[in-house]
């Protein structure tokens, strides 16, 4: 027998053949198992309103990470349902044009049917509110931006924001809830709500100014700066750029205003074992500046690295050294997060998030600190952050219920 296997299964098709049944089982059985385990995990439900008015396309994107978790964590609706991304959120919900589209907001729905939502709801998400513009349906890329169809923050969210706090609910709202196109008014009524502060800017980062290099950059963008500097572009390398409500335009270039070659997010060695977060993760995305009251707890905060000639720029636009990314505050029985930044726009795929830890399998390939991988900032940040949010959320709310 041994003469056998020594000549038709020699030591290296043995040694072959064990590599390529361990690879059989890892890409086979692994998935297999754990696609399994997420199955006979028992669901829970907990309710969740999200808001998003920034929807040009059936891709959903700028909520579908919100959905994702939940159902990854078998979080069901009321009716014991999952979450799917094309139906379940307030906002503009777009068809094949312009006219199959619709709109389906809190501007229509009366005082009881509210009240009725907060009580069967535990979780409010305002995702985006930027809105829908003429150029998401027609034609090439404008040089400035298209009128706007749809969109901002309006009396009936404050009206929904009042009502939540009043009854302690959740609510996490994130960029962009309050900047352009939101009203004034609006703005002020959230901001004394939640003791939020917009500077008025935002900024974000560029890793290429050269027009040249970058076909990316946008055309208002050039047109403003030109206009506003002398007539002179002559960029070349990184960049933040920031914007002001006003229209002004400034921009902070890397190696000579800052050195962090993209902008932090660094967080305490609290908050990174409290919410599983690393201690820093690049975020190269638009991000709004803002001020907070001294309730909040500061989870994370922005760190560009400015040089002396970066921190009198930053202090001549009135933005402060460090600037929050999220920050959380309590609310009697409830809390309020806002997050500096577009957090929930990442490109999650529909259907992986019936696999039992697959977190762990795409942190161990994108690290935090690699920004030209999009994936990376969901997995490493704000998909750890977002689970011990809604597990927090869920246990206080059933301790409430019990009591």
């Amino acid at each position: 027998m041994k003469k056998f296997w020594a000549k038709y299964f020699p030591a290296e098709l043995r040694l072959l053949s064990f590599w390529f049944f361990l690879a059989l089982l890892f890409f086979v059985a692994t998935p297999m198992l754990s696609l399994g385990i997420w199955y006979i995990t028992p669901s829970s439900p907990f309710g969740v309103i999200v808001i998003n008015k920034t929807v040009p396309n059936q891709e959903y994107q700028e909520h579908q990470s919100i959905h994702w978790l939940l159902n990854h964590f078998k979080y069901t609706k009321q009716d014991g349902g999952f979450y799917e991304k094309s139906k379940d959120y307030f906002g503009f919900f777009p068809g094949g044009s312009l006219e199959e589209s619709s709109i389906s907001d809190f501007s229509s729905i009366s005082t009881e049917v509210m009240d009725k939502l907060l009580e069967e709801n535990s979780l409010i998400y305002f995702a985006d509110t930027y809105g829908v513009y003429e150029n998401d349906f027609n034609g090439p890329v404008m040089e400035g931006p298209s009128k706007r169809l749809y969109g901002g923050m309006d009396q009936s969210d404050i009206t929904l924001l009042k009502t939540a706090f009043e009854q302690e609910v959740d609510i996490v709202a994130e960029f962009n809830t309050i900047a352009s196109p939101t009203g004034k008014a609006v703005r002020l009524e959230f901001e004394n709500l939640a003791e939020i502060k917009w500077t008025g800017w935002i900024t974000r980062y560029f890793d290429e100014l050269d027009t040249l290099l970058n076909n990316d950059l946008p055309r208002w963008l050039i047109n403003g700066y030109v206009t506003q500097h002398d007539g002179i572009w002559g960029l070349t390398g990184p960049g933040m750029v920031f914007v002001h409500e006003n229209g002004s335009l400034e921009i902070l270039l890397f190696g000579e205003d800052f050195m962090s070659n993209v902008p932090s997010i660094v967080s305490t060695a609290k908050n990174q074992k409290k919410y599983g977060i690393p201690e820093i993760v690049k975020y190269p995305y638009w991000i709004d500046v803002n001020l907070v009251s001294r309730d909040y707890e500061v989870i994370s905060y922005y760190d560009l690295l400015p040089t002396e000639e970066g921190m009198d720029k930053l202090r001549g636009m009135g933005v402060p050294r460090y600037f929050p990314a999220a920050v959380v505050k309590e609310n009697g029985k409830g809390k309020f997060y806002y997050f500096c930044g577009d957090f929930a726009d990442n490109p999650v795929s529909g259907s992986s998030y019936k696999f039992f830890g697959i977190s762990k399998l795409w942190r161990m390939f994108l690290q935090a600190e690699d920004y030209s991988q999009r994936d990376s900032f969901f997995w490493n940040y704000y998909y750890p952050l977002m689970k011990n949010i809604i597990k927090d959320s869920d246990a206080r709310r059933s301790n409430n219920d019990k009591n």
